[in-house]
Order: structure tokens, then sequence, then C-alpha cells
């Protein structure tokens, strides 16, 4: 499905999809993962789009993997998008990424620790791609309608807030679903990063944590509560990703819980 607007992930009354790995590992892996999601969410009728971090930015440790190189990565979602005919989301991290990045993906994501950045978000209304920031760990709800107002303020209408959970002592998350329809008076479609969501940061090994045995209940919360878009990360094999791999979905896993998380909005409508 081709999708060039907000609208276009609106077209019918099923929740959209942003899934993916946390980061490219190469261009197979990549491939491979696109293939099997984009099977399942034509199956269930759920737009989608593939999401790969082009390079890790924030990382707990210097030895942490980052990237397979910026251009590389980026060659890569062009890739999946052409390949599939699927959008394709990543991050930017600085003003100076907006522009490059924009010439391979077709949303910008703001990443939760940056969603303050003036500069950033200015930078990414300025392409006129879909711009998806996420709420700050450390702000609440309605702290995200300023943000939101930074990028329609600069000329780019194309925006979507992701909750992705409330810091909540030094190494935990909580998601407080309230968020989700105050953040939807906005004017702009939420979206539940369910996997994140579940991290457990500040981890005393420098290497967070998290909780993947109740990405299946975040996410049925979410869709109960009515929340537009889900993202989730999802891996082949989670114990060896590259990164967040604690808290990713394994793959296999994936159309199963779709089929759930389905019937849950087919019931609210």
């Amino acid at each position: 499905m081709k999708i060039q607007t907000i609208a276009d992930l609106k077209k019918n009354d099923n929740f959209f999809l942003l899934a993916g790995p946390c980061v490219i590992e190469g261009e197979d892996m990549a491939l491979r993962i696109a293939e099997r999601v984009v099977k399942i969410t034509d199956k269930l009728n759920i737009p989608y789009i593939f999401k790969g971090s082009y390079r890790k930015a924030n990382r707990s440790r210097l030895d942490s993997f980052t990237g397979i190189g910026d251009e590389k990565a980026l060659k890569v979602l062009a890739k999946v998008r052409n390949t599939f005919g699927v959008p394709v989301v990543t991050d930017i991290h600085a003003a100076d990424e907006a522009a490059m990045a924009a010439e391979y993906v077709d949303v910008l994501q703001i990443p939760a620790f940056l969603c303050r950045q003036t500069d950033l978000l200015v930078a990414a209304a300025k392409t006129g791609k879909i711009v998806n920031i996420k709420k700050g760990q450390f702000l609440s709800p309605g702290a995200m309608l300023f943000a939101a107002d930074k990028v329609v303020e600069a000329g780019n209408p194309q925006v979507m807030l992701t909750e992705r959970g409330t810091t909540f002592g030094y190494q935990d998350l909580i998601v407080d679903y309230r968020g989700i329809p105050e953040m939807q008076t906005f004017g702009h479609p939420v979206i539940l990063d369910v996997t994140h969501s579940l991290q457990q940061p500040n981890q005393t090994s420098g290497v967070t944590g998290g909780m993947p045995q109740l990405i299946e209940t975040v996410a049925k919360a979410g869709v109960a509560v009515g929340v537009d878009g889900l993202f989730m990360e999802t891996h082949e094999d989670p114990s060896v990703a590259k990164s967040d791999g604690a808290n990713m979905l394994k793959l296999d896993l994936l159309e199963g819980l779709l089929e759930k998380l389905v019937r849950i909005r087919q019931s609210i409508l």
C-alpha cells in the first residue's frame, strides 16, 4: 500500500503497524523480516510501515553496536520499500540528518529523549515527510502538544505521536493508558510502542533489560483503549539481536498476536 500521508494509514477501520528490527543489521535480514511481516499484514488487512534504525545513537556503552554504516543502512531501507512496496520509517538524531534520511524513507521518527529538540523537529518538518514523535519518558501526555505544534507551525501537519512508557523509578517504565485518548484530542494519530514500553533501562550491566512476556498484555490493552497504531520491534532470534533483544518480539509469534489484536479491534468498533 502506497502511503504518502497520514490519511493513507487510516483508509480502513484497522489499526496500522510499524514493525521491524531495532537496527538494520544487514540487507538479507531486513528483507527476510519485511517479507514475513508484509505477508501477515496483507492477510489481516493491516496498513504496514517497515521499521529499522539506520544507526543507534543512544546506547548505554561505548562498545555497543551502532550500525553497519549510515548510507549502507539507508539503502537497505530503500530496498525494502522498493522490493515490497511498503513505506519505511527510521530515527533521526540531529537536524542535519533529516534531509539525508528523507531521501530514503517515508516517515522520520524523533526519539523519545529528543522530542523537545526544536531544531530537530523543525528540520524533520521541512522535509515534508510524516513525522512520528515519540513521547519522552519524562513528559506528561499533555506536554506532547507543544512538540507536535513545533512540526505543524514549521509547515508540516503530518504528525504522529507515540506513547512508549514513562519512567517509573530508575530501572522501569509504566504505560499510563489515559495518555492515549488525551493525546488523540490534539488531532494527530497516536501509536503505542509496545516493545520499548517493556524496557528495563539503566541496568548495572550497561545492557537494557526487558519483559517480552508482557508484549501481548500491553498490546491488547492499547488496542482496547483505541490506539490508532502499534509499534513493535521484531527479530528472527531476539537472543542474538544486536540492539534491544531483551524486549523484542520473536518474529514467529507476530502473526498469532496480530490475529488476536485484530479481533479486539473489531469488537470495539
